[in-house]
């Protein structure tokens, strides 16, 4: 527990944390506005189709503030330090307080779990509120499923980038690929056009939680779940096996 408050004080002292708080909370706030404005005006003209899936496209999108989260965990054990503080970086200090490789893993990924909850909370909250603000008495009811299947697409995508940033120790690479997966048009999205495979992609199979038009059909929402869950557990096993092998000074 000391190792897992100690992270949670090093996350909340980076910079960088607080532009991942701003797109996590106000991004799905913001795409479930200009969504809610298009659809009150499909209402109006009784062209609604998609009324249902106001607001979770947007949470889908706002899971970019959680990818910040993951890399930063542990991308800023890896910056060197200024000469004053000898050049060195914060993983050596980290080691040195917490003996056990596993212990300091779980604890960093315990942390990065917390927040990612807490900050689709805050996201969600901010997405129903611009929903009705703008729908009224239009505005569809969230299931409370969904909303749930939206938190756990929200704390896997944060451990899958905390995972693949223990792989390659720096964090422009899984930052970029990412952030870039996690937008409108996604690479898995256009895979999924050539083989139906791109389904069983983690980002595809969890958006089956709690977003059920075209594309996100593919799984139940328990299935799509346990798919991503799955490549959550391999990466953190093999992220732990190569962490707790590696030099940590090279």
């Amino acid at each position: 527990m000391r190792a897992f408050n100690a992270e949670l004080s090093k996350l909340f002292s980076l910079p960088g944390i607080w532009l991942a708080f701003l797109i996590g909370a106000v991004a799905p706030a913001v795409i479930a506005a200009l969504d809610s404005t298009a659809q009150k005006e499909e209402i109006i003209a009784g062209v609604s189709t998609r009324l249902s899936e106001v607001g979770y496209i947007g949470l889908g999108l706002g899971v970019q503030g959680v990818i910040i989260l993951g890399v930063l965990a542990v991308s800023s054990e890896y910056l060197t330090e200024s000469s004053e503080s000898g050049g060195g970086n914060q993983i050596t200090t980290s080691l040195s307080v917490v003996s056990s490789r596993l212990h300091f893993l779980l604890a960093k990924a315990g942390a990065v779990t917390v927040i990612s909850i807490l900050l689709c909370i805050v996201g969600m909250m901010t997405t129903v509120l611009a929903t009705h603000l703008i729908l009224g008495e239009y505005a569809p009811a969230f299931e409370w499923s969904r909303l749930i299947g939206a938190v756990c697409y929200w704390t896997f995508t944060a451990l899958l980038a905390f995972g693949i940033t223990v792989l390659t120790k720096n964090g422009i690479i899984p930052l970029a690929v990412l952030m870039i997966n996690s937008s409108v048009v996604s690479v898995s999205y256009l895979l999924s056009k050539v083989t139906t495979l791109a389904f069983y992609l983690p980002d595809i199979a969890g958006l089956n939680m709690f977003i059920s038009d075209g594309l996100h059909k593919f799984h139940t929402p328990f299935t799509g779940g346990l798919i991503m869950s799955a490549w959550v557990v391999v990466l953190f096993i093999v992220a732990a096996i190569v962490f707790h092998r590696r030099d940590v000074a090279s």
